[in-house]
C-alpha cells in the first residue's frame, strides 16, 4: 500500500494567492479537481476522494477557487484563470473535474484548450448554455455526471453538453442530487476513476 500523504501549498496566479491540495504520484497523470460554490479543495479530502484517486497512481490536484477556501479573490479572470493555473503547476494534460459554479472556469479552457487536456469530468457544471455552440465538435474525452434529483442545472443539460461533442458520455445517478457526489459516493467515485483509467497519457 502506498503510504498516503495530502500536502497544502500556496501558488500567485495573476497576483492573487491561490490554495490547492495536492497527493498520489508526482509522475501519474494530472487530476485536477474544482469545486462547486458550496464547497472548497476539501471537500474532495473529506470524501475520500483525494486519496481513493492517489492510490490508484495517479497526481491529484485539487485548487480553491479565487476567492473560496484559502485563495484570495480574482475578479474577472474566470476564462483565463485555469489556464494559468495548468502552466503554473506544468501540468502534462491533467484531466479536469467540474463540478457546478466551476463550470464558469472550466468550460471555457475547454472550447478554448482542449488540445492541453487528456479529459474533462462534467459534474452538472454552470454555463452550458452559453457554451453550448463552442462545445460542438469538441473532442476531448468527455463524461458527464448528473445526480437524478438535480434542481439547480436540469439533467436535460446534460444531454445540451454531450449531444455536440464526439467523444463524450453521460451517466446519471439515481436519487442524487445537484452535489451528486456528496449522496452517491461510492458510484461517483468508481465511475470517476473508470473513467480516468480509460484515458491515455498525451
Amino acid at each position: 500500500m502506498i503510504k498516503f500523504m495530502i500536502n497544502s501549498h500556496f501558488i500567485s496566479i495573476q497576483g492573487a494567492k491561490i490554495h490547492y491540495l495536492e497527493g498520489g504520484d508526482a509522475k501519474g497523470l494530472p487530476i485536477l479537481f474544482l469545486h462547486g460554490a458550496s464547497f472548497n479543495a476539501r471537500t474532495w479530502q473529506e470524501i475520500g476522494l483525494i486519496e481513493k484517486v492517489s492510490q490508484a497512481g495517479y497526481r491529484v490536484i485539487c485548487v480553491d477557487l479565487p476567492g473560496y477556501g484559502n485563495s484570495q479573490n480574482l475578479s474577472g479572470f474566470q476564462e483565463t484563470f485555469l489556464i494559468s493555473f495548468i502552466k503554473a503547476l506544468e501540468l502534462n494534460h491533467p484531466v479536469v473535474i467540474s463540478p457546478s459554479m466551476s463550470g464558469n472556469y472550466s468550460l471555457p479552457l475547454v472550447v478554448n484548450n482542449q488540445e492541453k487536456l487528456s479529459g474533462f469530468v462534467a459534474i452538472a457544471p454552470m454555463g452550458i448554455a452559453r457554451f453550448k455552440e463552442q462545445l460542438t465538435g469538441v473532442k476531448l474525452p468527455t463524461l458527464a455526471i448528473w445526480g437524478s434529483n438535480d434542481r439547480i442545472v436540469p439533467v436535460s443539460q446534460a444531454e445540451d453538453l454531450v449531444k455536440g461533442m464526439s467523444n463524450a458520455r453521460k451517466v446519471i445517478l439515481e436519487n442524487a442530487g445537484h452535489a451528486c457526489y456528496m449522496r452517491a459516493t461510492e458510484a461517483f467515485e468508481n465511475h470517476i476513476l473508470d473513467f480516468i483509467n480509460s484515458v491515455k497519457i498525451k
